[in-house]
């Protein structure tokens, strides 16, 4: 079994980057000796999604204080810790929302620029470069993706995940309370569809006028969600999860191999 740890946290908007990347790293450093060998976190927790004015100022590099943090506190308790995302100054300038997964030894086991960057009632469209790559690595429950938030309503990029072998998906998330149904139905399609785990970790409480939706959770291949948080608070769950069950999934449910290759639907009458 592979214990994972949703940890879904607010950003509220009097609390500075600084204050909350020291927050975090002592939530992290408290559950150390929990046995937790993925720790997940949410979509932009250390700007804060909605502080779409201070983006420019609040945006780091890879080797910032907020993805040195990570690592720093990954290499200490020997534990993978997917970042969520930050608010990456790229080698042009442009700026990126960008998930980083450490591994237990402090390095950065991939790097994924969010694709669908969100414009409805928003202005990550106006300000942030999307990514054009994407992002599968080794990890403790297996091969593990990396998605961010609006990536969930886009099949196409799931079907191409599961071609490159993805097993687990992380999907941090600012997902607002005002959809915190279509996020439950999402996370379990997707992993029903895809025969996957889905480690989604969203954002809770307020920022700006905006409420998060929080109900981060773990949605199972099978598509039964096996663990969610509150819908308000912060909190830490932890859960033991089965490598082994997709596999076994797979065999016992063989969809996927059902499926025609990639270029056959379009060229259907």
């Amino acid at each position: 079994m592979t214990r994972v740890a949703l940890v879904q946290i607010a950003s509220p908007d009097g609390e500075s980057q600084a204050a909350r990347v020291d927050r975090v790293e002592a939530l992290l450093r408290e559950h150390g000796d929990s046995g937790v060998e993925l720790f997940v976190l949410p979509e932009l927790w250390s700007a804060g999604y909605f502080a779409f004015t201070h983006y420019d100022e609040l945006a780091e590099k890879l080797d910032g204080a907020t993805v040195s943090m990570i690592r720093r506190v990954a290499k200490d308790l020997g534990a993978w810790i997917h970042l969520g995302s930050f608010v990456e100054r790229g080698e042009t300038g442009a700026l990126h929302n960008t998930a980083v997964l450490i591994d237990s030894s402090g390095e950065i086991a991939h790097a994924y620029r969010k694709i669908h960057v969100f414009g409805y009632q928003s202005l990550e469209a106006e300000l942030l470069t999307p990514g054009d790559a994407l992002a599968v690595s080794p990890s403790p429950l297996g091969p593990l993706a990396s998605t961010t938030c609006y990536d969930l309503r886009f099949p196409g990029l799931w079907l191409e995940l599961g071609a490159r072998g993805a097993e687990a998906v992380a999907v941090p998330a600012a997902w607002p309370a005002a959809r915190r149904e279509h996020w439950r139905l999402l996370t379990q399609a997707r992993a029903i569809e895809h025969q996957v785990w889905i480690i989604a970790v969203n954002a809770c409480g307020t920022q700006g006028e905006v409420e998060l939706g929080g109900c981060s959770r773990v949605v199972d291949p099978w598509g039964t969600v096996v663990a969610e948080c509150s819908p308000t608070d912060e909190e830490v769950l932890m859960v033991d999860l089965d490598p082994g069950l997709v596999d076994r999934v797979r065999a016992e449910f063989p969809v996927l191999g059902d499926r025609l290759a990639p270029g056959a639907y379009p060229a259907l009458r």
